[in-house]
């Protein structure tokens, strides 16, 4: 070979060595580097649990082993997270000198900064996820530097205004989760970029008002859509038929209208979970909506359709677990096959107009575990087929019109919890139950049932709600029935005899009784004491005694009636007639208890125009609020059980449980649960309102929850129309709850109207447009709402003397006292400390805009709820208990 070759080759190994021999120092440099760019990295951090102790030159542990860390096979690190470590401090641009990091996870913790755009330095950095922190500001355009990201997640933080176009740019994306924010306006059209997206959630922003962009069309590989509650309005795009990879689409709780794609069945075969839920959708359900799909989960709860489900559609879902369509207006036939699916779990169908029957084939329904269809038009019989559904542990199908008698099997399911046929028209006698030992909750209440109460309840051991009133029913009460321990146990309005059982009586009131004559016991108007008259009496002399004994009780009766008849006279004529209750919780209280209870000691005032609030102690020792309020026309006991019940459903922390109601030709006694430190507006008034700036701000934030969830959440959707801080009460940890909420509905709207007319002239929580616009608006509420912020922010109750002892109401007063001094630190209460100014003048600028002239301008309780919570975000709630106890009966 030619000296020249091996010069070459010779010169070329040199280089190759020195090369290799670069890199390895090199490898091993940046090796020997990242220890202390972690350790740096860990300086602006703040660990209060030491969950970072490995983190540390001094130990004898490799730093790919410290906490959170994860190296390539190189010994390299690709990968750092460090989720839910209760970290706060800063996050260091130090971190992007890991030239191979991929993954950056700091979820689930406190930190509080604006987003680190310097992260974009991180040029190998594809994953970065930031959700649930105190992430504030807004998305400047500079985001669109995050050219590599693939996962992008800042979820549950505080970032707020607009989606920037920049965010355009991040054409790599395969999922965007911006959810749970605060953002506001429109999404940009750029969704149409993200052609890797295969996931997009915009959900839960409250101020965001956007149309959902067409070129959503263009995301193909696109499976999750999550865009509730956030603002969307006008029709879904037709271009999302597009998306035949979709699995989850969740609309629900938006302002879209129009009607859903025609095709959106036909072509979205891989849909998993649909729901449009609570929106202003309206139409048929497209013919294909389940065809050949393998649809596992569809909710369409509380929309305004006004249509029927297709019954070819339903049949094929043959993957359907959960069906979901309540609270709707629905019409015809329930799709008979659906009753047979073979992985039905649940059905939820109540408060729409469905008709059709229950079939036989609901006994192929092998894993179905729970069927609500409550107030429905259903015309069937109960199928021997449901008793054969071994994993059915709820079935509720109150006011219908199901006949027929109860299967002996109807109660066989050995988990079957609650039964609820009450309100329909169902025959004969009610069969022995011996299977199902976990029932808690049997209601059979008004139906046709004849006979005995079975004495086989006796035996099921948890057995706690049992209603059967308003029934045929004879014979006595099953002795049995004391080894219960009953919250409930309704058998009034029937025709049964004899003795009550000593412990029944001695737990429940004797309105649960009532109705049946010719029951007796101690404390009933029939004590038993004549049982014994057809016996022989032996002896003349025992007669006697006996015509003595009743001679001189005659005379005791007389002179006890006189002196009852002279200290009833000093009540009004209306509280001596007759009465009628009910109760959704186990009082120990009759009628003529609360009545002889509600004298001037136990009264608390007027409140309103509505009556006066008595504060009443049980003969149980448990103190409720009773308001007594006149009627207004005597509307029927029917109506007025319906009304009540509809308002004593409501289970929500801030708003006031009703416990029952009486009812007399003109009076109505309102039970609510009594809370221990009375209103905000007493509280306020007394000029010793020094509540911490928390305190106010868990308040404030807890009365818009109540009204968000009237306006919003609740079904049917309710308005409070008296919003004011005197139907706020506080409980002992001063978590607010409202009070005197929709009391139209019991007054009727024109006594109602007249009551409220009567005090809008004087009333600074009224709107201005009530004065022409007598309809009842969200906004009306809104306006009250505001009220009781400034109040809140000022420490001045809503109206008082200035010190020319002139009226002026602090909606004026604060108005006034801004415009005239440009300050609107004027106006704050000066018993705040100096640290919660910020937070204070964020609650003033929200109380001014509830109280807006203008009713469009006023936002919405949701919003208003969003924008209290971030100045929540920088001030620290009180940590307090804030369960409160709940022992409801199912009604």
């Amino acid at each position: 070979m030619p000296m020249a070759s091996y010069s070459t080759l010779s010169l070329t190994f040199l280089i190759l060595s020195s090369l290799l021999i670069f890199t390895i120092n090199a490898s091993s440099s940046e090796q020997q580097q990242e220890p202390d760019i972690l350790l740096t990295f860990k300086s602006a951090i703040d660990d209060p649990m030491n969950y970072l102790s490995s983190w540390s030159n001094t130990t004898t542990t490799h730093h790919c082993n410290w906490t959170g860390v994860t190296c390539t096979t190189t010994t390299t690190i690709s990968s750092l997270t460090l989720q839910n470590l209760n970290l706060s401090g800063e996050i260091s641009p130090s971190i992007c000198q890991l030239s191979n990091l991929i993954t950056l996870n700091l979820a689930d913790n406190f930190f509080n900064q604006p987003i680190p755009l310097h992260l974009s330095q991180c040029s190998s950095l594809n994953t970065l996820n930031l959700s649930n922190n105190l992430i504030w500001g807004t998305i400047p355009d500079q985001i669109s530097e995050f050219k590599s990201l693939k996962f992008l997640d800042l979820s549950k933080n505080h970032v707020e205004g607009k989606i920037p176009d920049g965010v355009g740019s991040l054409v790599n994306l395969q999922v965007l989760n911006l959810g749970n924010n605060l953002f506001s306006g429109s999404v940009p059209n750029v969704l149409g970029n993200f052609t890797e997206l295969i996931v997009l959630d915009l959900s839960v922003n409250p101020f965001m008002e956007s149309e959902i962009p067409s070129d959503v069309g263009k995301l193909l590989k696109l499976e999750q859509v999550l865009l509730q509650r956030s603002g969307f309005y006008g029709e879904i795009p037709s271009s999302i038929v597009e998306l035949k990879g979709l699995t989850f689409v969740d609309l629900s709780q938006n302002n879209l209208s129009g009607v859903l794609p025609s095709r959106i069945g036909s072509s979205l075969k891989k849909l998993v979970s649909f729901d449009v839920s609570q929106n202003n959708l309206f139409g048929y359900f497209p013919n294909g909506i389940c065809e050949a799909s393998g649809l596992t989960s569809l909710s369409l709860h509380t929309n305004s359709f006004n249509g029927t489900l297709p019954n070819t559609s339903i049949a094929n879902c043959l993957n359907l677990e959960r069906l979901e369509v309540q609270n709707n207006g629905f019409v015809g036939d329930f799709p008979n096959n659906l009753w047979s699916l073979p992985r039905i779990k649940l059905i939820r169908a109540e408060n729409n107009r469905f008709s059709g029957e229950i079939p036989e084939s609901v006994s192929m329904a092998s894993q179905l575990e729970q069927v609500q269809i409550d107030n429905n038009s259903f015309i069937s019989k109960i199928p021997h087929g449901l008793g054969l559904v071994k994993s059915l542990y709820r079935f509720s199908a109150s006011l219908n019109g199901l006949y027929g008698e109860l299967p002996p099997n109807f109660c066989d399911s050995p988990v079957m919890s609650i039964i609820n046929f009450s309100h329909n028209y169902i025959a004969g006698e009610i069969p022995e139950i011996k299977k199902c030992k976990k029932l808690v909750s049997l209601s059979l209440a008004d139906n046709n049932f004849v006979g005995r109460i079975p004495v086989s309840l006796g035996d099921l051991p948890v057995l706690t709600y049992l209603d059967l009133s308003r029934n045929n029913l004879t014979g006595e009460i099953p002795l049995e029935l004391q080894n219960l321990k009953l919250a409930l146990f309704n058998v009034s309005f029937n025709r049964l005899s004899g003795r009550v059982p000593a412990s029944l009586i001695a737990g429940l009131p004797a309105l649960y009784i009532q109705g049946n004559p010719e029951l007796c016991g101690p404390g009933l108007s029939n004590s038993c004491s004549n049982e014994g008259s057809d016996r022989r009496i032996a002896g003349i002399s025992k007669l006697a005694c006996a015509l003595i004994s009743l001679a001189l009780l005659a005379g005791i009766l007389s002179l006890a009636f006189g002196f009852y008849v002279i200290r009833r006279s000093s009540k009004r004529k209306s509280e001596t007639g007759i009465w009628r209750s009910v109760f959704f919780y186990p009082l120990r209280v009759t009628e003529q208890d609360l009545i002889m209870a509600m004298d001037e000691k136990a009264s608390r005032g007027s409140s309103g125009a509505f009556g006066r609030v008595y504060i009443v102690n049980l003969p149980s020792n448990e103190l409720v609020a009773v308001k007594k309020i006149p009627t207004f026309g005597n509307p029927s006991f029917k109506t007025l059980r319906t009304e009540v019940k509809t308002l004593a459903k409501i289970r929500h922390k801030n708003v006031v449980r009703i416990l029952g109601f009486c009812h007399s030709y003109d009076s109505i006694f309102l039970i609510y649960e009594c809370l221990e430190k009375g209103s905000l507006g007493d509280l306020i008034g007394k000029g010793e309102f020094q509540l911490a700036w928390s305190f106010r701000l868990k308040i404030a934030i807890g009365i818009a929850q109540g009204l968000a969830y009237l306006h919003k959440d609740y079904v049917p959707h309710l308005l409070h129309r008296d919003v004011k801080s005197k139907n706020v009460l506080l409980d002992k940890e001063f978590e607010p709850k409202l009070t005197d909420f929709a009391l139209d509905r019991l007054l009727g709207e024109t006594a109602f109207q007249s009551s409220m007319d009567s005090k809008s002239a004087s009333s600074c929580y009224m709107a201005p447009e009530f004065g022409y616009n007598k309809k009842a608006t969200e906004q009306m509420d809104t306006y009250g709402f505001g009220v009781i912020l400034l109040e809140l922010v000022t420490g001045r109750a809503a109206e008082q003397m200035d010190s020319s002892e002139e009226s002026l109401d602090v909606v004026k007063w604060v108005r006034r006292k801004v415009n005239i001094s440009n300050g609107a630190l004027q106006v704050l209460d000066p018993k705040l400390s100096s640290s919660c100014q910020q937070d204070a003048l964020g609650m003033l600028e929200i109380g001014l805009q509830c109280t807006s002239v203008m009713p469009e301008k006023r936002p919405s309780m949701f919003e208003a709820v969003a924008a209290l919570q971030s100045l929540g975000s920088k001030t620290r709630l009180p940590s307090l208990d804030l369960s409160a106890s709940s022992h409801s009966v199912p009604v």
